[in-house]
């Protein structure tokens, strides 16, 4: 149990970052758009996530009230551009991968604290959290950086007449999803140098030898 602190500290940042992953892949936050074109888009703000986009309208409702609108992405959609679709499969990815390091970090904790000393059943299963952890968070970390690249140069989206959307906003930030998913890959990655830093102790049997 002594030699094991660091990945009992992996597990909960590695639970933090899997947990802050699947926040960042369904917040619709990713690119705040500010649009001049207020007649539709009453706000004047849009958001475009990985998934839809949405925005606040008074159009269709009483004064004084307001209404959100959202247009769900189609995988037959030829607009969105590379970043969106990279960010769908490699955040999908992350979660899944994420979750199988958790697993298997909880095993080899738990065999560790039941006072099972096969090395087969610890030592093995550390290095696949931890391997699990670190590839999780580069599935993370390549959309969340293309999409804040993209962010930061104001690029645009073609989006269709139906969405009500312009092609090209006045300006636009990063929104919440991004930062967050910065936080997952920070944790992910070192959760998962700390999986692979474990050392399996030296038995007296083993001295012996």
């Amino acid at each position: 149990v002594s030699t094991s602190h660091l990945q009992l500290a992996a597990f909960a940042l590695g639970t933090v970052g899997w947990i802050l992953c699947t926040i960042s892949m369904g917040t619709v936050e990713w690119r705040v758009w500010h649009v001049d074109n207020t007649t539709i888009i009453s706000s004047g703000i849009a958001w475009v996530g990985i998934w839809k986009v949405c925005f606040i309208s008074y159009l269709h409702v009483s004064p004084g009230y307001r209404e959100q609108f959202c247009h769900k992405f189609s995988g037959y959609d030829s607009f969105i551009p590379n970043e969106i679709f990279v960010a769908q499969g490699l955040l999908l990815i992350a979660m899944f991968t994420g979750l199988l390091g958790l697993a298997a970090t909880i095993f080899a904790l738990r065999n560790v604290y039941m006072g099972i000393t096969h090395k087969t059943l610890i030592a093995p299963f550390f290095l696949v959290g931890g391997f699990c952890y670190i590839f999780a968070g580069l599935c993370v970390l390549i959309p969340v950086s293309w999409n804040f690249y993209s962010v930061t140069h104001n690029q645009s989206i073609a989006f269709p007449p139906s969405y009500y959307m312009p092609s090209s906003p006045v300006a636009q930030e990063a929104g919440t999803a991004i930062p967050v998913g910065f936080v997952a890959v920070i944790l992910l990655l070192l959760s998962g140098m700390f999986s692979l830093s474990y050392k399996f102790p030296m038995t007296t049997k083993t001295i012996m030898k």
